[in-house]
């Protein structure tokens, strides 16, 4: 399929390619508490709703009903904007969730003094897998081990979220995992001390914590756990929508975050969870483009179902942009914005623009062209 041949019009927003990638949050407070690889950039986000003309002043809510670790509903926060997301990762919940919330630093300051005057006790380790334990170090195993049961007794919820959220960062810090595209790998090298580094990383987000401000008037930011196919908003009830569904062919996310799943979710209970939503199941498939791979069928029946819900809680004149790739097969590209773009029309959708954001290549073999993968940004209105 090109993107040559069909009635959407395209331009070019490569100058963007940079924002719809996570590494720009790096350096902003806040958002770098949580490494969410497969996210967008705080800029990005800023730059879209200055590019839809989405202000304050008219009171409305921003949807992400694929809010993974929060970065729409931050930025949105820090615009002084109404926002809410929805998820279905416990990780990127938590991640969301921690860093959407107003934090009493005096308050954190405190636990972080008791926390390090728990007295230590030797762990109990046989209940972690030997796939699990080797990307860790006995001693950091046991300091996680520890601090998780230590963290798990803070009676306040939003004090208890907060080092929980540090405590998993740390723990990925000071251990051996790589992650390399979909898979996570061990790469063994000196790690600080465990103890040292999770200390010295919570003064530092309390010390964020304390200095982020939400800009013009305060306004609500509500984060749940939902299904993007089953939207629980009422109809007609959102002004504007920034997401990024999972990109077809590219849904590994319970892969790449699997051991912190496992170290902090509840075992083996969660390693089937879906992250950010169970978009490309294979129940209920309806067969939508028959000329494309058959897996990629199951992702696109789910996604139709995703730009009706969408139509149905956005109010008339809602603007929308949805950051979408293309995916990747061995034989070809099946270009996702377009028949996104399709079934956002299908649904009652204007179609304003897609914007090329990212071009790459999709081989095969590694070095053998398949075609050029787009990375694209769907500008659309009610």
């Amino acid at each position: 399929m090109s993107s040559k041949n069909h009635k959407f019009r395209f331009s070019d927003k490569l100058e963007w390619g940079l924002d719809a990638t996570f590494v720009p949050n790096k350096r902003f407070p806040v958002y770098n508490w949580f490494y969410y690889k497969e996210g967008y950039s705080r800029d990005l986000v800023l730059k879209t709703l200055e590019m839809l003309k989405f202000s304050p002043a008219s009171k409305d809510f921003v949807l992400d009903p694929f809010c993974g670790s929060g970065t729409t509903n931050l930025a949105c926060k820090e615009a002084g904007i109404n926002s809410v997301g929805f998820d279905l990762s416990p990780l990127a919940l938590l991640a969301a969730r921690v860093k959407c919330r107003t934090y009493n630093a005096k308050k954190l300051a405190e636990a972080l003094v008791s926390l390090r005057e728990a007295h230590f006790e030797p762990q109990d380790r046989s209940w972690v897998p030997g796939d699990v334990a080797h990307y860790f170090n006995p001693h950091t195993l046991d300091d996680v081990i520890f601090f998780g049961k230590t963290v798990a007794r803070i009676q306040d919820e939003e004090t208890r979220d907060f080092f929980r959220l540090g405590l998993i960062n740390s723990a990925t810090r000071c251990s051996y995992m790589f992650k390399d595209g979909s898979v996570v790998k061990m790469q063994k090298h000196h790690v600080p001390p465990f103890r040292k580094f999770y200390f010295a990383h919570m003064k530092h987000m309390i010390h964020d914590a304390k200095k982020f401000k939400a800009g013009g008037k305060k306004c609500k930011t509500i984060i749940e756990e939902g299904d993007a196919r089953a939207i629980r908003l009422e109809d007609s009830s959102i002004g504007c929508v920034i997401t990024s569904p999972p990109y077809l062919n590219k849904i590994e996310y319970t892969k790449i975050y699997r051991i912190e799943e496992f170290l902090f979710f509840g075992g083996r209970e969660g390693k089937d969870r879906g992250v950010r939503s169970f978009i490309g199941s294979k129940a209920d498939t309806d067969i939508l483009f028959p000329d494309i791979p058959a897996s990629a069928n199951a992702y696109f029946s789910d996604m139709n179902r995703v730009m009706r819900e969408l139509y149905r809680v956005c109010k008339p004149r809602a603007k929308l942009a949805i950051v979408v790739g293309n995916g990747c097969f061995p034989d070809r590209v099946v270009d996702s914005d377009v028949l996104l773009a399709e079934l956002a029309e299908q649904a009652g959708f204007k179609v304003n623009s897609i914007l090329v954001l990212n071009r790459r290549w999709c081989t095969r073999n590694r070095v053998e062209k398949v075609g050029e993968l787009r990375e694209s940004m769907l500008v659309l209105e009610k």
